[in-house]
């Protein structure tokens, strides 16, 4: 494991505060770490310093010569004037960019469905971004620095990225390091996760669930102040180990400790109490859409037998026979790609848009609120201060049983006192859509639809917010790529897959199933999907065959024994050094001896453990 990277005593303030100080982190073959904090504590910060983009105030960072260091960040500008062909594999020939199976791979992935000879400067913005990190990741990198790489991705791009960065490198070679928001995705990417607060960096093992466990047990421990923080995040724990099945598979002594932390927990929604609630505020309908179809007349991109880009004028149709009755209290997220009529089927529901064909009928006492992506609630306001423009709305809200006035609810939402005098303009990306929720909630409705909410929350806003919605008592519509947010806030999902509304009883991963498996003519129609068609399914692993699935059942049992011991044997040995005269430095060598190797075997059975995981 060859050391990569070192950031030594890094120091770096703005005219108004000071962001970082005396922060030392270094980056090793193997690393893969994702990066968590609050807005403006500075993530983006740390890791452009990482990478060279800025100079710190004092400190330095150094590397091992050679070592290649590249980086996707929220600014990255591609000259306009090239080809998307030209911004992601630049003048090489097409049989060797075509003959290398991670070029072809991440063509596949992010942009098999642009026109490879059309302009950059005609591409819309989440294209260029995809774009960006497609040139990035068609390169060769020792280090790889993101931010905020999920940014315009689907739900099946986000998979996709997960996957490719997974397979990049071997084991103990590459290190990466990821801000983002998206917690299912750093779940799968990192083995370890730094969080950058009060002007440090806190370094925890393993991804963000065994981040939440960590930091639970730090602010126990610590006994500190911050308490509606803990109870948050054991919340956050909470639904880690109930909610999502795929998030089971770590160490079993790990399991052990959250089952025991979260026992006195309640599930993150009483469903029975909420439905009985929804049915009093709306009765027994809600929305019920009956064989509805939308199809719009436009322009649309082809490809002629010869790769040319060609423009045909035709019917699309976008919903086909789309059949829903929405019940009171339900809490549905809606999947589906970029383009496949999700915004639609939603201004369909609100009434915003009258279907081709169909039936709509909406109950008496429905009010539906949207939360928009472009913050349109706050522009009547922005002059306004935010005291000023929640106390218009009421003076009280029940949240959990309690009635808590608008500004204890902004501070659940995590604005200060300070911050209520402030200008709505002059708010964070952030905090606008924090007071834009709370605005929405203020109204009442009975019917709540989010479209993309996640967007500019960091991950401790995102687990408030989370927090806010168990216990609204309506009916939540989810439309977002944020797998978590998906899995963590609605009791159900639905696909819209070529036009078709269907159900997914197994959830995301259903319909990352059926997504591929629908997946068909892309390649017939677009040349530059067909360059990248090839696939190196032969290196995927085999599965196991049965005899082998019993042996390493058998092993991974063999295993989890031996950690248990071994934990205890640890536990032990710590009490025995704390006990030990502390001027025997021999004495203390040798336990210290010990407690390594103990440590260093508990280490490999991880490893191990996680590896037959995976197979199994």
């Amino acid at each position: 494991m060859a050391h990569l990277l070192n950031g030594e005593n890094l120091h770096l303030s703005f005219p108004t505060r000071t962001v970082l100080e005396g922060v030392t982190v270094g980056i090793d073959g193997g690393d893969r770490i994702g990066i968590v904090g609050r807005n403006g504590d500075g993530k983006s910060t740390l890791m452009k310093i990482l990478a060279g983009r800025l100079d710190p105030d004092e400190g330095r960072v150094t590397s091992r010569s050679g070592t290649r260091i590249g980086m996707l960040d929220q600014a990255d500008v591609l000259d306009p004037t090239q080809t998307v062909g030209q911004a992601v594999v630049g003048n090489r020939d097409e049989h060797e960019w075509a003959g290398d199976a991670k070029v072809r791979d991440v063509i596949g992935g992010l942009v098999a469905d642009l026109d490879w000879k059309k302009p950059v400067g005609e591409l819309s913005g989440g294209q260029r971004r995809r774009t960006a990190l497609a040139a990035l990741l068609a390169q060769e990198w020792d280090v790889l620095f993101l931010d905020e790489p999920t940014n315009h991705l689907d739900v099946e791009g986000i998979a996709w990225l997960a996957q490719h960065l997974n397979k990049r490198w071997s084991k103990n070679q590459g290190g990466l390091v990821v801000v983002t928001h998206d917690r299912w995705f750093l779940d799968e990417i990192s083995t370890s996760t730094w969080e950058v607060h009060d002007r440090i960096v806190e370094p925890f093992e393993g991804g963000y669930a065994a981040y939440v466990l960590q930091r639970v047990e730090r602010d126990r421990q610590a006994a500190v102040a911050e308490a509606k923080r803990q109870n948050l995040m054991k919340k956050e724990l909470a639904w880690l180990r109930r909610g999502a099945p795929a998030r089971t598979s770590k160490p079993k002594f790990r399991i052990d400790a959250a089952n025991e932390l979260i026992a006195d927990v309640p599930p993150p929604r009483d469903t029975v109490a909420l439905s009985k609630m929804a049915v009093t505020r709306l009765g027994k309908r809600v929305v019920d859409l009956e064989d509805i179809s939308v199809t719009y007349m436009g322009s649309r991109e082809g490809y002629s037998p010869d790769g040319e880009s060609v423009a045909s004028t035709e019917p699309r149709t976008v919903l086909d026979g789309v059949t829903w009755q929405i019940a009171p209290g339900e809490r549905t997220g809606i999947l589906g790609r970029n383009g496949a009529g999700k915004s639609t089927l939603l201004q369909v529901v609100t009434g915003e848009l009258e279907p081709t064909a169909g039936r709509v009928v909406r109950g008496k006492t429905v009010k539906v609120a949207v939360l928009t992506q472009q913050l349109r609630e706050l522009e009547e306001v922005a002059d306004d201060r935010v005291s000023d423009v929640v106390g218009r709305k009421k003076t009280s809200y029940v949240a959990d049983g309690k009635e808590m006035t608008p500004g204890q609810l902004l501070e659940r939402l995590g604005f200060t006192s300070a911050q209520l005098s402030t200008p709505v303009r002059d708010l964070s990306g952030g905090q606008k859509r924090r007071l834009q929720l709370l605005m929405i909630l203020l109204d009442e409705p009975n019917v709540l639809v989010l479209d993309e909410p996640t967007n500019d929350l960091d991950t401790d806003m995102l687990a408030a917010m989370e927090d806010l919605l168990d216990t609204w008592p309506g009916t939540l519509l989810v439309v977002s790529h944020d797998r978590y947010l998906l899995e963590r806030v609605t009791d159900q999902q639905y696909a819209l897959l070529d036009g078709r509304f269907r159900h997914l009883p197994g959830g995301v991963d259903e319909y990352l199933r059926l997504a591929a498996a629908t997946d068909t003519g892309a390649a017939a129609s677009n040349p530059l999907a067909a360059a990248s068609a090839a696939s190196d399914s032969a290196s995927d692993d085999p599965k196991l065959s049965g005899a082998e699935a019993r042996a390493a059942q058998k092993e991974v049992g063999a295993i989890e024994r031996r950690m248990e011991k071994l934990a205890g044997l640890i536990e032990a040995k710590h009490t025995e050094m704390a006990a030990h005269d502390q001027s025997d430095f021999e004495g203390l060598g040798k336990l210290t001896e010990q407690l390594r190797e103990f440590e260093d075997e508990n280490t490999e059975l991880e490893e191990r453990w996680l590896e037959l995981s995976e197979q199994l």
